[in-house]
C-alpha cells in the first residue's frame, strides 16, 4: 500500500498482501518501491505502510481486522487527510474496510486489479472451485496457517508477461501469506453506503482471476463500485511494478485526477 501526495493532489497505494494491497498477497510493502520512487520524483510524498503480519512482523496469526487497523492507525498517527487511497489485489478488500473507518479523510479510492467484495464475501469466495481447493490444500500443508505460492502458479497467474529469467528473480521476493484473512467473510454494508469517489485500473493481461463469465477484475469486480472511473493498461498482476514503474504510476495518476 502506498500513500502519496503533492501540492493540490494526494495519492495512496496500499499493497495487500495482496492475495494481494501493501499490494498483493505474498508480498510486502517493498512491492511499491519502484512506483513510489517515480511518484516522488514528480514531486509527490509517498507513504508505503506495512500490513500487520507481513514484512518483518513475525506474527502470522493475524485477522483481516488487524490488517485494517494497522493501516487506519498509520493514517491517524500521521494525521493524513485528502489523499487518494490505492489498493491492489487483496489490497482492495483492505481499502474497502479502511474507507469505512476514515471516510472523511479520503479524497478518492483507486482499485488496481483489486478485489471488490460483496457484503458477506471472502476473497476465496471469488476463486473458481478448483483454485479455492488448491489454496485450502496449501493452507493445510502449512504449520503456521500460511499459504506459500508455488513457483508454477506464480509464473502462470501473476507474472505471465515476464521473461522466465525475470519471473524467477521476482519469485525470490515471494513470502508465505497469512491464510486467515483470505478466508474471512467481511461485513461491507458501511462501505456500500459511502459516497467516496472511486476509480478502477484494469490491466487486461492480468491472469490471476479467470477472464470469463462470473469471474475476473473488470467488469465483474469493478461494476460493484457503482459510478466509477475506468483506466485500462496492458500489463499483468506483478511484472510492471518492476519493469515499467513509470507506466503504472501514470495509470494511478490518471485514475486519481479530479
Amino acid at each position: 500500500m502506498a500513500l502519496s501526495h503533492r501540492i493540490g493532489r494526494k495519492f495512496s497505494a496500499f499493497s495487500t498482501a495482496y492475495f494481494c494491497p501493501r499490494a498483493w498477497s505474498w508480498a510486502d510493502a517493498h512491492f511499491w518501491d519502484g512506483v513510489a520512487a517515480v511518484l516522488r520524483s514528480q514531486g509527490n510524498i509517498v507513504y508505503t505502510p506495512e500490513y500487520a503480519g507481513h514484512g518483518t512482523d513475525p506474527n502470522k496469526n493475524v485477522t483481516h481486522a488487524m490488517i485494517t487497523k494497522s493501516v487506519v492507525d498509520y493514517i491517524r498517527h500521521l494525521n493524513l487527510y485528502d489523499f487518494i487511497l490505492v489498493g491492489h489485489s487483496f489490497g482492495g478488500t483492505v481499502i474497502q474496510k479502511v474507507a469505512e473507518q476514515v471516510p472523511d479523510r479520503i479524497k478518492r479510492l483507486v482499485f488496481w486489479d483489486a478485489f471488490v467484495l460483496k457484503d458477506g464475501e471472502s476473497v476465496v469466495d471469488e476463486f473458481p472451485p478448483q483454485t479455492r481447493k488448491g489454496f485450502e490444500q496449501l493452507r493445510a500443508m502449512s504449520n503456521d496457517d500460511t499459504i506459500m505460492l508455488p513457483f508454477d502458479l506464480f509464473r502462470v497467474l501473476f507474472v505471465n508477461t515476464a521473461t522466465t529469467e525475470d519471473a524467477k528473480l521476482f519469485y525470490t521476493s515471494v513470502a508465505p501469506e497469512p491464510a486467515k484473512p483470505l478466508f474471512e467473510k467481511l461485513d461491507l454494508k458501511a462501505f456500500y453506503a459511502l459516497q467516496t469517489p472511486k476509480s478502477y485500473v484494469y490491466f487486461y493481461q492480468d491472469n490471476v482471476l479467470p477472464q470469463g463469465e462470473g469471474y475476473g477484475w473488470n467488469p465483474h469486480m469493478s461494476i460493484r463500485l457503482g459510478l466509477f472511473r475506468l483506466i485500462v493498461g496492458d500489463g499483468d498482476h506483478f511484472t510492471d511494478t518492476r519493469t515499467r514503474p513509470a507506466y503504472l504510476a501514470q495509470k494511478i495518476y490518471d485514475a486519481s485526477r479530479d
